[in-house]
């Protein structure tokens, strides 16, 4: 009995499952034009706190206000002490906003706050 085509099927199958768990990324905001600079890749479990451009919050894509941003940052931070937050700015959105969010997360205890970018060069 010939095996060896049973063992090519498998590998495919294999192979496939594999790029199918490679290619599935996690993300829990909402979707925005990013500014367009280079930066580094986040990876992992973190908190993505999404400003629009009509300046409206959302926490992992949950409309919220800004003092319910920082009383959610502060439970999170409590049960785990090194999660990242990323503020995901649309280019449109006031700076304003996203420097003064960005102050009351660092102030709220948070050590790894940043904001999120495309990642490629303009």
């Amino acid at each position: 009995m010939e095996m060896t085509s049973l063992m090519d099927v498998m590998f495919l199958v294999l192979v496939f499952f594999i790029y199918c768990i490679f290619d599935m990324t996690v993300h829990k905001g909402l979707k925005v034009n990013l500014p367009e600079v280079a930066g580094a890749d986040e990876k992992g479990e973190r908190i993505v706190v999404t400003i629009a451009a009509d300046d409206s919050l959302s926490f992992n894509g949950i409309p919220v206000t800004r003092e319910e941003v920082l009383e959610r940052v502060k439970g999170l931070r409590d049960v785990q002490a090194d999660i990242p937050v990323l503020i995901s700015g649309d280019k449109d959105a006031s700076l304003g906003v996203g420097i003064g969010l960005l102050s009351d997360i660092k102030s709220a205890g948070v050590e790894k706050a940043s904001f999120q970018v495309s990642g490629k060069e303009p």
